[in-house]
Protein backbone atom coordinates (compact mmCIF):
# COMPACT_ATOMS: atom_id res chain seq x y z
CA UNK A 1 0.00 0.00 0.00
CA UNK A 2 2.97 2.37 0.32
CA UNK A 3 2.08 4.37 -2.41
CA UNK A 4 5.31 6.90 -3.31
CA UNK A 5 4.65 6.25 -7.52
CA UNK A 6 1.56 6.63 -9.48
CA UNK A 7 -0.97 3.61 -9.31
CA UNK A 8 -1.84 1.52 -12.39
CA UNK A 9 -5.54 0.72 -10.72
CA UNK A 10 -6.56 -2.27 -9.65
CA UNK A 11 -5.19 -5.28 -11.46
CA UNK A 12 -5.84 -8.71 -13.25
CA UNK A 13 -9.21 -9.96 -12.56
CA UNK A 14 -7.78 -10.42 -9.27
CA UNK A 15 -10.95 -8.87 -7.70
CA UNK A 16 -9.57 -5.82 -8.12
CA UNK A 17 -6.12 -6.28 -6.59
CA UNK A 18 -4.74 -2.56 -5.87
CA UNK A 19 -1.18 -2.23 -7.85
CA UNK A 20 1.72 -0.13 -8.36
CA UNK A 21 3.49 1.96 -10.42
CA UNK A 22 5.45 4.63 -12.20
CA UNK A 23 6.61 7.52 -10.82
CA UNK A 24 5.14 11.07 -11.37
CA UNK A 25 2.82 12.82 -8.50
CA UNK A 26 -0.80 11.98 -7.36
CA UNK A 27 -2.26 8.36 -7.83
CA UNK A 28 -3.15 7.80 -11.33
CA UNK A 29 -3.92 5.09 -14.07
CA UNK A 30 -1.62 3.15 -15.81
CA UNK A 31 0.45 4.68 -19.26
CA UNK A 32 -2.18 5.28 -21.76
CA UNK A 33 -0.59 3.51 -24.28
CA UNK A 34 -0.68 0.31 -22.47
CA UNK A 35 -4.18 -0.98 -21.70
CA UNK A 36 -4.31 -2.30 -18.25
CA UNK A 37 -4.12 -6.28 -17.34
CA UNK A 38 -7.53 -6.78 -16.74
CA UNK A 39 -8.87 -4.91 -19.68
CA UNK A 40 -6.93 -6.81 -22.32
CA UNK A 41 -8.99 -9.57 -20.23
CA UNK A 42 -12.32 -7.84 -20.23
CA UNK A 43 -11.45 -6.88 -24.56
CA UNK A 44 -10.82 -11.29 -24.07
CA UNK A 45 -13.60 -12.00 -22.41
CA UNK A 46 -15.92 -10.66 -25.42
CA UNK A 47 -14.85 -13.62 -27.62
CA UNK A 48 -15.93 -16.23 -25.24
CA UNK A 49 -13.58 -17.90 -22.63
CA UNK A 50 -12.10 -20.51 -24.66
CA UNK A 51 -11.21 -24.20 -23.75
CA UNK A 52 -10.58 -26.01 -20.84
CA UNK A 53 -7.99 -28.01 -22.54
CA UNK A 54 -7.67 -31.37 -20.90
CA UNK A 55 -8.89 -30.16 -17.41
CA UNK A 56 -11.99 -31.67 -16.10
CA UNK A 57 -15.15 -29.18 -15.35
CA UNK A 58 -16.96 -29.80 -12.43
CA UNK A 59 -18.73 -26.71 -12.33
CA UNK A 60 -19.31 -23.78 -14.73
CA UNK A 61 -21.80 -20.76 -15.11
CA UNK A 62 -20.37 -19.21 -12.17
CA UNK A 63 -19.65 -15.56 -11.78
CA UNK A 64 -16.11 -14.27 -11.47
CA UNK A 65 -15.48 -17.37 -9.21
CA UNK A 66 -12.51 -16.83 -6.70
CA UNK A 67 -11.72 -18.90 -3.57
CA UNK A 68 -12.27 -22.31 -3.12
CA UNK A 69 -13.04 -24.35 -0.32
CA UNK A 70 -14.84 -27.78 1.40
CA UNK A 71 -16.98 -27.51 3.80
CA UNK A 72 -17.65 -29.58 7.01
CA UNK A 73 -20.28 -31.68 4.85
CA UNK A 74 -17.66 -32.45 2.53
CA UNK A 75 -19.45 -30.15 -0.56
CA UNK A 76 -17.01 -27.81 -2.04
CA UNK A 77 -17.80 -24.08 -1.47
CA UNK A 78 -17.12 -21.23 -4.06
CA UNK A 79 -16.52 -17.28 -3.66
CA UNK A 80 -18.42 -15.57 -6.81
CA UNK A 81 -17.44 -11.93 -6.93
CA UNK A 82 -20.67 -11.56 -9.01
CA UNK A 83 -21.62 -9.54 -11.73
CA UNK A 84 -21.92 -6.08 -11.08
CA UNK A 85 -25.46 -4.69 -11.71
CA UNK A 86 -27.07 -1.86 -12.96
CA UNK A 87 -27.39 -0.23 -9.63
CA UNK A 88 -24.58 3.25 -8.75
CA UNK A 89 -21.76 3.61 -10.82
CA UNK A 90 -18.75 4.87 -9.88
CA UNK A 91 -15.26 5.41 -12.47
CA UNK A 92 -13.62 2.30 -12.78
CA UNK A 93 -10.73 1.58 -10.56
CA UNK A 94 -8.97 -0.12 -13.84
CA UNK A 95 -9.92 2.72 -16.52
CA UNK A 96 -10.55 6.45 -15.02
CA UNK A 97 -13.05 5.91 -19.15
CA UNK A 98 -14.87 3.65 -18.00
CA UNK A 99 -17.89 3.01 -15.35
CA UNK A 100 -17.81 -0.11 -12.93
CA UNK A 101 -21.76 -0.38 -11.61
CA UNK A 102 -22.91 -1.77 -8.33
CA UNK A 103 -25.66 -4.78 -7.98
CA UNK A 104 -25.88 -7.59 -5.48
CA UNK A 105 -24.99 -10.52 -7.83
CA UNK A 106 -22.12 -12.16 -5.48
CA UNK A 107 -22.73 -14.92 -4.28
CA UNK A 108 -21.58 -18.76 -2.53
CA UNK A 109 -21.73 -21.57 -4.90
CA UNK A 110 -22.08 -25.57 -3.24
CA UNK A 111 -20.74 -28.03 -5.33
CA UNK A 112 -21.49 -31.84 -5.13
CA UNK A 113 -20.89 -34.68 -7.23
CA UNK A 114 -24.28 -34.52 -8.10
CA UNK A 115 -25.26 -31.25 -8.04
CA UNK A 116 -23.91 -27.14 -8.08
CA UNK A 117 -26.22 -24.71 -6.23
CA UNK A 118 -26.12 -21.00 -5.30
CA UNK A 119 -26.50 -21.34 -1.22
CA UNK A 120 -25.98 -17.53 -0.64
CA UNK A 121 -26.50 -14.71 -3.06
CA UNK A 122 -27.63 -11.01 -2.88
CA UNK A 123 -24.00 -9.90 -1.74
CA UNK A 124 -22.30 -7.28 -3.12
CA UNK A 125 -20.31 -6.76 -6.34
CA UNK A 126 -18.90 -4.31 -8.67
CA UNK A 127 -18.47 -4.66 -12.03
CA UNK A 128 -17.57 -3.07 -15.54
CA UNK A 129 -19.84 -4.84 -17.69
CA UNK A 130 -19.86 -8.01 -15.70
CA UNK A 131 -15.68 -8.66 -15.91
CA UNK A 132 -13.20 -8.22 -13.24
CA UNK A 133 -16.12 -7.82 -10.76
CA UNK A 134 -15.39 -6.69 -6.82
CA UNK A 135 -16.79 -9.04 -4.46
CA UNK A 136 -16.67 -11.85 -2.37
CA UNK A 137 -13.10 -13.32 -2.67
CA UNK A 138 -12.34 -16.23 0.03
CA UNK A 139 -14.30 -18.51 2.73
CA UNK A 140 -13.45 -20.81 5.43
CA UNK A 141 -14.92 -22.67 7.82
CA UNK A 142 -14.62 -23.81 11.43
CA UNK A 143 -17.11 -26.83 12.21
CA UNK A 144 -20.52 -25.30 10.85
CA UNK A 145 -20.02 -21.71 11.14
CA UNK A 146 -18.88 -20.34 7.44
CA UNK A 147 -16.67 -17.34 7.03
CA UNK A 148 -16.63 -15.04 4.15
CA UNK A 149 -14.42 -12.44 2.83
CA UNK A 150 -15.45 -9.21 0.79
CA UNK A 151 -13.00 -7.54 -1.38
CA UNK A 152 -12.69 -3.60 -1.51
CA UNK A 153 -13.38 -2.29 -4.46
CA UNK A 154 -11.53 1.09 -3.41
CA UNK A 155 -8.36 1.91 -1.53
CA UNK A 156 -10.12 3.32 1.77
CA UNK A 157 -13.68 3.52 2.76
CA UNK A 158 -15.09 6.06 0.67
CA UNK A 159 -15.67 4.30 -1.99
CA UNK A 160 -18.19 1.98 -0.58
CA UNK A 161 -19.62 4.70 1.36
CA UNK A 162 -19.82 6.63 -1.88
CA UNK A 163 -22.53 3.72 -3.62
CA UNK A 164 -24.43 3.90 -0.70
CA UNK A 165 -25.77 1.48 2.13
CA UNK A 166 -25.98 -1.60 -0.33
CA UNK A 167 -22.03 -1.88 -0.61
CA UNK A 168 -21.13 -1.63 3.77
CA UNK A 169 -20.14 -5.13 3.47
CA UNK A 170 -16.97 -4.54 1.15
CA UNK A 171 -13.84 -5.27 2.59
CA UNK A 172 -14.82 -6.86 5.39
CA UNK A 173 -15.02 -10.39 7.03
CA UNK A 174 -18.54 -12.25 7.72
CA UNK A 175 -19.83 -14.71 9.35
CA UNK A 176 -22.27 -16.94 8.60
CA UNK A 177 -23.92 -19.24 10.48
CA UNK A 178 -28.03 -20.42 11.82
CA UNK A 179 -28.24 -16.72 13.20
CA UNK A 180 -27.93 -14.94 10.18
CA UNK A 181 -25.10 -12.90 8.48
CA UNK A 182 -23.40 -10.50 10.36
CA UNK A 183 -19.67 -8.34 9.85
CA UNK A 184 -16.93 -9.29 12.50
CA UNK A 185 -14.02 -7.09 10.68
CA UNK A 186 -13.08 -3.76 8.78
CA UNK A 187 -10.43 -3.99 6.89
CA UNK A 188 -10.35 -0.46 4.99
CA UNK A 189 -11.43 1.01 8.14
CA UNK A 190 -8.01 -0.38 9.52
CA UNK A 191 -6.22 0.65 7.16
CA UNK A 192 -7.35 3.89 7.84
CA UNK A 193 -6.85 4.00 11.53
CA UNK A 194 -3.40 2.82 11.44
CA UNK A 195 -1.74 2.18 7.93
CA UNK A 196 0.81 -0.57 9.26
CA UNK A 197 2.80 -0.14 6.07
CA UNK A 198 3.30 3.67 6.12
CA UNK A 199 2.18 4.75 3.19
CA UNK A 200 1.49 8.00 1.95
CA UNK A 201 -2.69 8.82 2.62
CA UNK A 202 -2.01 12.27 -0.17
CA UNK A 203 -0.03 9.61 -2.32
CA UNK A 204 -2.76 6.70 -2.19
CA UNK A 205 -0.91 4.95 0.52
CA UNK A 206 -3.92 4.07 2.59
CA UNK A 207 -5.81 1.06 0.60
CA UNK A 208 -7.35 -1.85 1.76
CA UNK A 209 -8.23 -4.85 -0.23
CA UNK A 210 -8.61 -8.03 1.54
CA UNK A 211 -8.16 -11.10 -0.68
CA UNK A 212 -6.76 -14.14 1.30
CA UNK A 213 -8.39 -16.20 4.31
CA UNK A 214 -7.55 -18.86 6.44
CA UNK A 215 -9.52 -19.78 9.08
CA UNK A 216 -8.17 -21.54 12.09
CA UNK A 217 -9.63 -22.46 15.89
CA UNK A 218 -9.78 -18.70 17.78
CA UNK A 219 -8.53 -16.74 14.81
CA UNK A 220 -9.30 -15.74 11.18
CA UNK A 221 -5.81 -14.71 9.18
CA UNK A 222 -6.64 -12.08 5.99
CA UNK A 223 -3.84 -11.29 3.91
CA UNK A 224 -4.67 -7.48 2.49
CA UNK A 225 -3.35 -6.75 -1.11
CA UNK A 226 -3.80 -3.51 -0.58
CA UNK A 227 -1.96 -3.14 2.74
CA UNK A 228 1.00 -5.32 1.92
CA UNK A 229 0.00 -7.07 5.42
CA UNK A 230 -0.61 -10.13 7.26
CA UNK A 231 -3.63 -9.48 9.67
CA UNK A 232 -5.38 -11.49 12.78
CA UNK A 233 -8.49 -11.24 13.50
CA UNK A 234 -9.33 -12.84 17.08
CA UNK A 235 -12.70 -14.09 17.92
CA UNK A 236 -13.90 -10.82 19.13
CA UNK A 237 -13.10 -9.33 16.10
CA UNK A 238 -10.04 -7.35 16.81
CA UNK A 239 -7.69 -6.90 14.35
CA UNK A 240 -3.48 -6.85 14.70
CA UNK A 241 -1.14 -7.18 12.38
CA UNK A 242 0.98 -10.30 11.85
CA UNK A 243 3.29 -9.16 9.30
CA UNK A 244 4.13 -6.23 7.06
CA UNK A 245 5.58 -6.81 3.53
CA UNK A 246 7.47 -4.34 1.82
CA UNK A 247 7.88 -2.87 -1.88
CA UNK A 248 11.54 -3.50 -3.33
CA UNK A 249 13.22 -2.14 -6.24
CA UNK A 250 12.87 -3.90 -9.45
CA UNK A 251 13.72 -2.98 -13.00
CA UNK A 252 11.57 -0.65 -15.18
CA UNK A 253 9.70 -2.17 -18.14
CA UNK A 254 11.08 -1.64 -21.36
CA UNK A 255 8.75 0.50 -23.65
CA UNK A 256 7.58 3.27 -21.18
CA UNK A 257 8.83 6.52 -21.64
CA UNK A 258 10.21 8.57 -18.59
CA UNK A 259 10.67 5.94 -16.29
CA UNK A 260 13.45 5.50 -14.24
CA UNK A 261 16.41 2.71 -14.33
CA UNK A 262 14.79 0.81 -11.02
CA UNK A 263 10.98 0.94 -9.94
CA UNK A 264 9.52 0.26 -5.95
CA UNK A 265 7.36 -2.69 -6.90
CA UNK A 266 4.93 -3.80 -3.97
CA UNK A 267 4.66 -7.34 -2.57
CA UNK A 268 0.69 -7.43 -2.73
CA UNK A 269 0.07 -10.24 -1.02
CA UNK A 270 -2.71 -12.36 -1.88
CA UNK A 271 -2.89 -15.96 0.23
CA UNK A 272 -2.40 -17.29 3.54
CA UNK A 273 -2.06 -20.92 4.81
CA UNK A 274 -0.48 -22.61 8.05
CA UNK A 275 2.36 -24.76 7.19
CA UNK A 276 3.48 -28.36 8.46
CA UNK A 277 6.18 -26.46 10.51
CA UNK A 278 3.31 -24.30 12.13
CA UNK A 279 4.88 -20.69 10.36
CA UNK A 280 2.58 -19.34 8.24
CA UNK A 281 3.03 -19.11 4.46
CA UNK A 282 2.30 -15.97 2.44
CA UNK A 283 1.81 -15.61 -1.45
CA UNK A 284 2.47 -12.33 -3.40
CA UNK A 285 0.96 -11.13 -6.52
CA UNK A 286 3.63 -8.34 -6.96
CA UNK A 287 2.40 -5.13 -7.87
CA UNK A 288 3.82 -2.98 -11.54
CA UNK A 289 5.08 -4.05 -13.28
CA UNK A 290 4.63 -7.81 -12.51
CA UNK A 291 8.02 -9.30 -13.58
CA UNK A 292 8.30 -12.51 -14.37
CA UNK A 293 9.82 -14.76 -11.79
CA UNK A 294 9.68 -11.76 -9.51
CA UNK A 295 6.88 -13.20 -6.97
CA UNK A 296 7.63 -14.97 -3.74
CA UNK A 297 6.37 -16.98 -1.45
CA UNK A 298 7.06 -15.73 2.36
CA UNK A 299 7.81 -17.36 5.69
CA UNK A 300 5.66 -15.73 8.60
CA UNK A 301 6.74 -16.43 12.32
CA UNK A 302 4.42 -14.17 14.35
CA UNK A 303 6.92 -11.64 15.99
CA UNK A 304 9.77 -11.96 13.15
CA UNK A 305 10.19 -10.06 9.98
CA UNK A 306 9.26 -12.09 7.10
CA UNK A 307 11.29 -14.29 5.08
CA UNK A 308 11.44 -15.72 1.48
CA UNK A 309 10.86 -19.24 1.45
CA UNK A 310 10.67 -20.01 -2.52
CA UNK A 311 10.96 -17.30 -4.92
CA UNK A 312 11.05 -17.39 -9.07
CA UNK A 313 6.93 -16.78 -9.63
CA UNK A 314 4.95 -15.30 -11.31
CA UNK A 315 1.56 -13.36 -9.99
CA UNK A 316 1.01 -16.08 -7.37
CA UNK A 317 -2.68 -16.02 -6.71
CA UNK A 318 -3.08 -18.82 -4.36
CA UNK A 319 -1.29 -21.29 -2.10
CA UNK A 320 -1.77 -24.21 -0.31
CA UNK A 321 0.38 -27.55 1.10
CA UNK A 322 -0.48 -31.12 0.98
CA UNK A 323 -0.85 -34.10 3.47
CA UNK A 324 3.10 -34.53 2.64
CA UNK A 325 4.19 -31.07 3.47
CA UNK A 326 4.79 -30.69 -0.28
CA UNK A 327 3.55 -26.72 -1.34
CA UNK A 328 1.59 -26.03 -4.33
CA UNK A 329 1.36 -22.55 -5.93
CA UNK A 330 -1.26 -21.19 -8.03
CA UNK A 331 -0.20 -18.31 -10.70
CA UNK A 332 -3.07 -16.54 -12.54
CA UNK A 333 -0.69 -15.34 -15.13
CA UNK A 334 2.67 -17.21 -15.90
CA UNK A 335 3.83 -15.16 -18.33
CA UNK A 336 3.49 -12.05 -16.46
CA UNK A 337 0.03 -9.26 -16.10
CA UNK A 338 1.61 -6.76 -18.24
CA UNK A 339 2.66 -9.63 -20.85
CA UNK A 340 -0.98 -10.63 -21.58
CA UNK A 341 -1.86 -9.86 -24.80
CA UNK A 342 -5.10 -7.81 -25.19
CA UNK A 343 -7.32 -10.26 -27.02
CA UNK A 344 -6.35 -13.23 -24.48
CA UNK A 345 -6.44 -14.32 -21.28
CA UNK A 346 -3.75 -14.58 -18.79
CA UNK A 347 -2.97 -18.17 -18.75
CA UNK A 348 -1.78 -19.56 -14.88
CA UNK A 349 -0.27 -22.85 -13.98
CA UNK A 350 -0.58 -25.10 -10.85
CA UNK A 351 2.99 -25.62 -9.57
CA UNK A 352 4.37 -28.48 -6.94
CA UNK A 353 7.72 -27.64 -5.06
CA UNK A 354 9.60 -30.62 -4.00
CA UNK A 355 10.98 -31.70 -1.45
CA UNK A 356 14.74 -31.14 -2.82
CA UNK A 357 13.18 -27.70 -3.91
CA UNK A 358 12.94 -28.22 -7.62
CA UNK A 359 9.59 -27.64 -9.28
CA UNK A 360 6.74 -29.66 -10.97
CA UNK A 361 4.30 -27.81 -13.69
CA UNK A 362 0.94 -29.78 -12.61
CA UNK A 363 -1.21 -28.10 -15.17
CA UNK A 364 -0.92 -25.09 -17.49
CA UNK A 365 -2.95 -25.14 -20.86
CA UNK A 366 -6.52 -24.76 -20.05
CA UNK A 367 -6.02 -22.68 -16.84
CA UNK A 368 -7.56 -19.21 -17.68
CA UNK A 369 -6.92 -16.18 -15.64
CA UNK A 370 -7.49 -19.17 -12.25
CA UNK A 371 -8.40 -17.42 -8.91
CA UNK A 372 -8.25 -19.67 -6.01
CA UNK A 373 -7.27 -23.93 -5.86
CA UNK A 374 -8.24 -26.68 -2.72
CA UNK A 375 -6.15 -29.67 -2.63
CA UNK A 376 -8.15 -32.97 -1.70
CA UNK A 377 -9.29 -36.45 -3.21
CA UNK A 378 -6.18 -36.58 -4.80
CA UNK A 379 -6.63 -34.04 -6.84
CA UNK A 380 -6.77 -30.12 -6.97
CA UNK A 381 -10.03 -27.97 -7.73
CA UNK A 382 -9.33 -24.58 -9.23
CA UNK A 383 -11.88 -22.02 -10.13
CA UNK A 384 -10.94 -21.12 -13.60
CA UNK A 385 -11.83 -18.08 -15.97
CA UNK A 386 -11.91 -15.77 -12.60
CA UNK A 387 -12.72 -12.84 -13.49
CA UNK A 388 -15.31 -13.40 -16.08
CA UNK A 389 -19.25 -13.54 -15.63
CA UNK A 390 -21.10 -16.69 -16.68
CA UNK A 391 -18.08 -18.36 -17.72
CA UNK A 392 -16.16 -19.17 -14.72
CA UNK A 393 -15.50 -22.95 -13.91
CA UNK A 394 -14.19 -24.97 -11.49
CA UNK A 395 -12.16 -27.25 -12.76
CA UNK A 396 -10.34 -31.01 -11.23
CA UNK A 397 -6.79 -31.79 -12.10
CA UNK A 398 -5.49 -34.98 -10.94
CA UNK A 399 -2.14 -34.70 -8.63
Amino acid sequence: MLRPVRRAGAVAGLLALAAVTAFGGPATAAPSKLKSPSQAMADAAKGGPGSPGGLKVVADGLNNPRGIGFGPDGALYVAESGSGGTGRCITSPEDPEAESCFGRTGSVTRITRHSQQRVLTGLPSLAEDGVAASGPVDLGFSGWTGYLLIGNPGGDTGTREGIGPGAGRFGKLLKVDLRGIRSVADFPRFEEDNNPDGGDPAQGGVDSNPNGLLVRKGARYVTDAGGNDLLKVDHKGRISVVAVFPPRLVPAPPGIPDLPPELPMQAVPTSVVKGPDGAYYVGQLTGFPFPPGGANVWRVKPGHDPQVFKGGFTNIIDIAFDKRGRLYVLEIATGGLLNTPPDELPVGRLVRVNKDGSTTTLASEGLNAPGGFVLGHHAAYITNNSILSGAGQVVKVAI
